[in-house]
């Protein structure tokens, strides 16, 4: 294989996809609305899929979570943040200023080592209904027009490019045998 050849296969020549940030409209539009009842709910499912013995969604999902909340871009890659994505007052950690559940250690979106995050809930809702939460909803056809929005992105990505997003999935203790 020549060098030409060898540059057209390591991706360097790859084309950068440009994606565009919702407008306020289209943010409103697109969210789920909040309202005391909806975030109840929400909560509750939550709470109930993660049953007595903290059950955790997979690997797989939780990756998509973290793309469709923090994008990719602190992995040098090029999807930006959700624009609900908001900075706690605690340093390093991060909350879904979209859902209404505000800023506190139980709705960071991440956790240390063996902590349950936001992220881990087996059911969990979204706003924006992204990919790898339990209410998402596939992007429409004007989604994909240049450029495209960030739903659409991920869902065109490629599972290697997928994969190489870092999460903890912490095993949970084995469920007890029944006699």
């Amino acid at each position: 294989m020549s060098d030409s050849e060898k540059k057209k296969d390591c991706g360097c020549n790859k084309k950068k996809t440009k994606i565009r940030q919702l407008t306020e409209e289209e943010l409103k539009k697109q969210s789920t609305p909040v309202n005391k009842m909806t975030m109840v709910k929400s909560f509750a499912s939550a709470i109930v899929s993660r049953g007595m013995t903290n059950k955790k969604t997979t690997e797989p999902i939780k990756r998509l979570r973290v793309l469709s909340c923090l994008g990719n871009e602190h992995l040098d890659g090029e999807l930006p943040p959700c624009q609900h994505l908001q900075q706690s007052k605690t340093e390093g950690k991060y909350f879904c200023g979209g859902c209404g559940c505000g800023d506190s250690a139980r709705t960071w979106l991440l956790a240390e080592s063996d902590e349950y995050s936001k992220l881990d809930y087996p059911n969990l809702n979204c706003p924006l209904k992204m990919p790898g939460f339990s209410n998402y909803s596939a992007s429409e056809a004007h989604e994909a027009e240049e450029p495209v929005t960030r739903k659409y992105y991920i869902e065109n990505m490629s599972f290697t490019d997928i994969e190489k997003v870092p999460v903890t999935t912490h095993e949970n203790p084995p469920e007890p045998k029944k006699e």
